[in-house]
This record gives structure tokens, C-alpha cells and sequence, in this order.
């Protein structure tokens, strides 16, 4: 599935989405930095006026790029770093305003907090920062009361901030996880037609073939009985059409006495001898669809490769098993696609398949439940 179509154009989609909204809410946040700004203006230097407005610009710039910056960086000691340039950048203006700098490490906390470091060191960081505007406050003289409002804005906000991009990540997580399981459902299914799809027409060409190659001989012999053939092949194949549609759409069936007329029919067609059980009431009503696949794909093994003259189809509660007296087993007969789509088959529905030596001679297929 390409990322132009699929998951991957979500979970895109998804970033893009977030990063625009962070834009957004930084943005308006950086009203904040108008104070320090009207600090710097106050000043009666030329140099705090341009070099201190360049320095909140930048300052702002480097808040705005935290969150892309840290979503795009794979090494978790880089994406501390906008948090870190705040920092600095914040220290430059101590020569102008002092103490009142730590009024910008909000956005410091802010940018550690949506850094992506980890829950603990973001919490260390938050608190040293939130300590040391506090202890920065005491030293200049400030009021003990704004000290202490200021620290706990910057904790706050900064842990507000935290839990918010935890729970961003766990949703992007439940998203990935969402997508994965779709995917998942649709290799099912893509999986399950073309299990059924080969299981279908493998059957249904195998008699096709087989009556065709009777009706040949039968027409170069005069004989009345090959039209009554023709049109068997006729039915055989409206019916393979009918279920291979019956497939795309999902709501195909297959039952074991159905398929048990089937099987006679063709093992007859090839001049094959069937020994079939003359009832199915012993076969659970749970585990008559998957009998009926057993025998389907077994019997169209036996018609295509076993070179057999007996098929016996065996029943019990527990069990569904097919031989024959022909080849036997070899390793192409033993793992064609065939067989290992109904041992797929077979495993989903919760039972075991195994194949070996028939006590006919042959080829044997067994599945129990």
C-alpha cells in the first residue's frame, strides 16, 4: 500500500494537522514576550533597543521551530536543544533587564516539555528551571509572592504542556495501531479470496478438464453420451462463475454433503472409485464448512495428481480424512499451494492437518478438530 493512498498519507495528514495547530497556539503565546520587549524599550540604551528586539525575534523564532524541530530529530539529546537556545538566548538580556528574564523561561519549560525527551528528564528540567527562577527572584530582591507565582507558572504551564504531547503521542500511537490492524484486515482478505478463488476454480477446471477430455473420447467413439457431457461442462461452469463471484462479494458457503456430490461426480468423471460415507450427521454443524474445503481440495488432488483407482472419504466427529491408493506422498504433493491454503484454513478454524501414507498405498490427507 503506498504512502500516497494509505496509511502512511494518514499518519502524515495527521503531523501536518498537529505541527499547524502548534503554530497556532505558540504563536498567540508569544503575546507574552510584549512585556520584555517594553523592558528593553525602557532602557535608556540604543544597543538594548535593536540588539534586544533582535534577540526576543530570534527568540520567538527558535519557540516557533521547537515542536517541528523535535519531530523531525531522531536523537533524543538533539531535541532538547531549541529548550536549551532559549536559555541562552533569554541570559543575553540579562545586561538590560536583569532579574525580569526569567519571566521568558516559560517558553523555556514549554519548549522542554514538547521536546520529546522523556517524562523524567522533562520533569527535571522543568523543576531545576522552575527552581531557579524562584532562587533568581529571592537574589534580586524581588517579592517573595511574585517569586513564587512566577516559578509556579513556569511548572504549570510547562507540565499543562507535557501532558498534552503525552496524550498527542498516545493518540498518534492508537492511530498507527489502527492502521496497522486495518492493513492487517485487508492482507485477510485479499489472503482469503485467493485462498477460496484457487480452492474454486481448482476443483471446478479439474472436472471441467477431465469431462472435456471424456466428452472427446466419447464424440471421436459416436457416442450420444457426450452432448449429455458438454453440458455438464456447461453447468460446471456457470456454476465455478456463480462462486467465484459469490467469493469477491464474501458470502460464498461450502457444506460437506455438497461437496461429497461433487467429489463422487468428479472421481466418476476420472474413472476413479468413490468410497463414501452415506451420511454427514456425525460431522459437527461448526466444522461442516471446514470438512467440506478438506474434501473439496483432497478430492481435486486425487482427480490432478494421486493416478489413483480408489478415493475413500472417511467421517467421524473429530475428523474428516481423504486417501487414495495412487503415487503416495512426494514433496511437491505434500506443500502445493493448494494444501497450504488448507492448512491455513484449517489452522484459523482452530484444527490440525496432516499428510503422509494412505493405508491404501497412496496419498492421505487427514484434519482433525
Amino acid at each position: 500500500m503506498s504512502e500516497t493512498t494509505g496509511p502512511g498519507r494518514v499518519r502524515a495528514s495527521g503531523r501536518r494537522s498537529f505541527t499547524r495547530g502548534w503554530f497556532f497556539g505558540a504563536g498567540l503565546s508569544l503575546i507574552w514576550t510584549y512585556p520584555t520587549l517594553l523592558a528593553l524599550w525602557e532602557t535608556p540604551t540604543i544597543a538594548a533597543h535593536l540588539v534586544g528586539t533582535v534577540v526576543v525575534m530570534a527568540f520567538a523564532a527558535v519557540f516557533l521551530a521547537s515542536v517541528p524541530f523535535a519531530r523531525r530529530t531522531r536523537s533524543v539529546g538533539l531535541r532538547i536543544l531549541p529548550a536549551a537556545l532559549l536559555f541562552a538566548l533569554s541570559l543575553t538580556l540579562s545586561p538590560w533587564i536583569g532579574a525580569d528574564i526569567r519571566w521568558m523561561w516559560t517558553f523555556v519549560g514549554v519548549a522542554a516539555a514538547v521536546s520529546i525527551v522523556g517524562r523524567r528528564l522533562t520533569w527535571l528540567i522543568v523543576l531545576l528551571l522552575s527552581a531557579l527562577s524562584f532562587a533568581v527572584g529571592e537574589w534580586a530582591g524581588a517579592d517573595t509572592f511574585t517569586s513564587f507565582l512566577n516559578s509556579a507558572i513556569i511548572l504549570s504551564v510547562s507540565v499543562m504542556m507535557l501532558s498534552f504531547m503525552q496524550n498527542i503521542r498516545t493518540l498518534e500511537r492508537l492511530r498507527a495501531a489502527q492502521e496497522q490492524v486495518a492493513e492487517l484486515a485487508a492482507e485477510r482478505e485479499r489472503s482469503r479470496v485467493a485462498r477460496d478463488v484457487h480452492d474454486i476454480l481448482g476443483h471446478s477446471l479439474t472436472v471441467i478438464t477431465v469431462k472435456a477430455e471424456l466428452a472427446g473420447r466419447l464424440m471421436d467413439a459416436g457416442s450420444p453420451a457426450a452432448r449429455d457431457e458438454v453440458a455438464q461442462i456447461e453447468q460446471l461452469s456457470r456454476g465455478a462463475l456463480a462462486d467465484v463471484r459469490a467469493t469477491v462479494h464474501g458470502y460464498r458457503g461450502v457444506s460437506i454433503s455438497g461437496e461429497l456430490a461433487a467429489a463422487r461426480a468428479a472421481l466418476e468423471s476420472a474413472g476413479v472409485a468413490a468410497e463414501l460415507p452415506g451420511s454427514t450427521d456425525q460431522v459437527p454443524s461448526d466444522r461442516r464448512e471446514l470438512a467440506g474445503w478438506v474434501v473439496r481440495e483432497a478430492v481435486t488432488n486425487v482427480v490432478r495428481h494421486a493416478e489413483a483407482s480408489v478415493c475413500r472419504v472417511s467421517l467421524d466427529a473429530r475428523s474428516v480424512e481423504v486417501a487414495d491408493d495412487g503415487r503416495g506422498p512426494s514433496g511437491a504433493s505434500s506443500s502445493g499451494s493448494g494444501l497450504a491454503g488448507l492448512r491455513e484454513r484449517v489452522e484459523t478454524a482452530g484444527g490440525r492437518m496432516t499428510v503422509g501414507r494412505s493405508d491404501l498405498g497412496g496419498f492421505r490427507v487427514k484434519v482433525s478438530w
